[in-house]
């Protein structure tokens, strides 16, 4: 896999991820600040079609290599500000993996989306989702994960932690 700036997903949180949204097989899935594009892959293999979507270049060629070796047909690569792509796409469920245009984003996504999952590595960024999704009746879920993985450690095995991520969940509330 290639990897853009910043950290990827790890595997775990996309099986969070993915459990949150409920991604059913006539579904169509836009990856929001797409990166290297291992949610769209992830996510296409339960959706009909996936939109991976980023603005950054060294984004859509990772993703664009990434989703070429696994073999993956139904996810289109769009690049672009989110922002301004949305209005146009027809979307059952998404992930916000960026913070650039979150508020305008979030907006869009509450009118077209019966799922979504904001991901936030950033205090900050995750009060903004969860503040908006309040306001708006949309707020489902907040998950705090803490990630550790074994290493050698003299002989032995001790837990390095991994960053720790906020999920939020949205959509409208029953």
């Amino acid at each position: 896999m290639l990897y853009p700036g910043g950290t990827p997903t790890q595997p775990e949180i996309i099986a969070v991820i993915l459990s949150k949204l409920e991604i059913k097989p006539d579904d169509v899935f836009a990856d929001i600040g797409c990166g290297s594009g291992s949610i769209s892959i992830s996510a296409a293999r339960l959706a009909k079609n996936v939109y991976a979507i980023d603005n950054r270049e060294e984004a859509i060629h990772a993703a664009a290599e990434n989703i070429k070796e696994h073999g993956m047909t139904n996810i289109s690569i769009l690049k672009g500000e989110a922002s301004k792509m949305l209005s146009d796409l027809d979307i059952d469920c998404a992930f916000v993996g960026g913070s650039k245009n979150m508020e305008r984003v979030l907006e869009i996504l509450m009118k077209k989306a019966a799922r979504f999952v904001v991901s936030a590595v950033r205090i900050e960024t995750a009060s903004r989702a969860l503040a908006i999704m309040k306001q708006n009746n949309m707020y489902r879920e907040l998950v705090y994960i803490q990630l550790s993985r074994g290493s050698e450690l003299s002989g032995g095995t001790m837990l390095k932690p991994e960053n720790p991520v906020f999920l939020i969940a949205g959509g409208p509330c029953l």
